[in-house]
């Protein structure tokens, strides 16, 4: 066991509630576990699930008082007694399900990777979550091929631009949908083929003309909400629609004959799930991430950069769906 201090900086959740909420707070260091490493953040990357769980609203509910924010990038202070692939010193990226925005953080081992040698802190920290979750979603549940179509729904988000980067290294032709003609041009940038303005384009239409009437063989969709069905609609037969997330805050309910008609399949993309039952397929992933990145193939667009004193700022941008690409938080 660690001696406490409390000179330790966290943006810290004390009740479920708006993100203003929250506070930068003096806390003690973590008692270290058996199986846990210290980590001295240098960077941490926001995303919208962590907006949801400050208000209560995700699946798993931490117990106060906690700091939000599941990725990040930095030193390894400690570890615990049965902790075997680190060792202090080591810089790493890491993937908790929370406790990101804090000067350190504790995380189980099976949550940490080494930071390749050379890699950027912020891209390193802003790596795990999108790219991992798009990676595992593409390639181990949909098993996207060369020359198919993917949709992508909410493709300026973090999520969605590395859908759009991993689908275009893996062959696919790639249909961006968003809500903005600046969200678009982002992903245009980012190597889309063809773009849909789904706040004034008929989505369901539009990924029909784009495609000879065939649909899309792989959507994914980090939304939820209204477009969902009618992204359903615009599948191809024996297309694989990718349930990743619900950023309009409204989990849909789907017609289960659309799936019977198309002969396709609805498959959930629960990454940190899949980091936790399968951590050596987990990372098999990540290094052929770490080597796309290496290799520029994939670079995470960093859009914003806060400190921890006015991080809810960058929170709220998520949260209103302002924000494009990555965000990123230094101590």
């Amino acid at each position: 066991m660690m001696n406490e201090r409390f000179e330790l900086k966290a943006l810290l959740c004390h009740t479920w509630g708006p993100i203003d909420n929250l506070k930068v707070t003096d806390l003690p260091t973590p008692v270290l576990g058996d199986n846990d490493v210290l980590i001295t953040m240098k960077v941490a990357a926001l995303n919208f699930p962590d907006t949801l769980v400050v208000e209560g609203k995700y699946q798993f509910k931490p117990p106060f008082p906690f700091a939000p924010g599941s990725e990040l990038s930095g030193i390894v202070k400690a570890v615990g007694s049965k902790v075997t692939r680190f060792a202090v010193g080591d810089e790493v990226l890491a993937a908790p399900l929370f406790g990101a925005l804090a000067e350190e953080v504790l995380v189980p081992e099976v949550r940490v990777m080494k930071k390749p040698a050379g890699m950027d802190w912020d891209i390193a920290a802003a790596t795990a979550i999108s790219h991992g979750t798009t990676l595992y979603g593409l390639k181990g549940r949909a098993q996207l091929k060369a020359g198919e179509t993917l949709l992508v729904l909410g493709a300026s988000g973090g999520v969605g631009l590395a859908a759009i980067e991993l689908g275009k290294t893996m062959g696919a032709r790639v249909i961006a949908a968003a809500s903005s003609a600046e969200k678009l041009a982002l992903c245009r940038e980012m190597g889309a083929d063809a773009l849909i303005d789904y706040s004034r384009e008929d989505l369901k239409e539009r990924v029909k003309e784009l495609t000879d009437g065939n649909g899309a063989d792989v959507v994914y969709d980090p939304v939820g909400g209204a477009y969902t069905e009618a992204a359903l609609r615009a599948t191809a037969w024996n297309g694989r629609y990718l349930m990743v997330g619900f950023a309009t805050g409204e989990i849909p309910k789907l017609p289960a004959n659309l799936m019977l008609l198309k002969g396709c399949a609805v498959l959930g993309v629960f990454w940190g799930e899949f980091v936790r039952r399968e951590p050596k397929a987990n990372d098999a992933y990540m290094q052929e991430l770490f080597d796309l990145v290496q290799s520029g193939q994939i670079k995470p667009r960093i859009t914003a950069r806060y400190t921890l004193a006015n991080a809810v700022e960058g929170l709220r941008s998520i949260a209103e769906r302002r924000a494009t690409g990555k965000i990123v938080v230094t101590p």
